[in-house]
């Protein structure tokens, strides 16, 4: 008398649902095990497509694909060649990922709300192997 399943997603893809577009958009995240997410103390998973993000995937992908990026919210400060969770005060309630050189380019306007410590891509076609 269980609730059945959704079907699994294609293998190396994920799908999720929001069953409540109004609501908060909350879930379940599964990610490998490695030392980086072991180690991200306050973690928070978003989508993001990689259009948004600047992310180069290659090999004619013209549709937007959508990543997931696991975020720590305890680093909430600048760090070089991190890419950092931004709010801007007058936009409350948006937030941005950029990454920047030095602590002087980030925008005076910006509360940093953590880092950004893995990002992960779906299996795409063009990564088969090749004979």
């Amino acid at each position: 008398l269980a609730v059945s399943s959704d079907p699994p997603a294609d293998m190396g893809q994920w799908s999720y649902d929001f069953s409540d577009p109004e609501g908060p958009q909350m879930g379940t995240v599964a990610l490998p095990g490695l030392s980086t997410i072991y180690q991200t103390e306050d973690p928070v998973a978003i989508i993001a497509d990689h259009i948004t993000l600047n992310v180069p995937l290659g090999h004619g992908i013209t549709e937007p694909v959508d990543l997931v990026v696991l975020c720590d919210r305890s680093r909430k400060y600048f760090s070089e060649r991190k890419f950092l969770i931004l709010e801007l005060e007058d936009k409350p309630g948006m937030v941005s990922i950029a990454a920047f050189n030095e602590k002087s380019e980030i925008p005076n306007n910006a509360k940093i709300h953590g880092q950004v410590t893995f990002v992960q891509i779906p299996w795409l076609s063009f990564m088969e192997k090749k004979k």
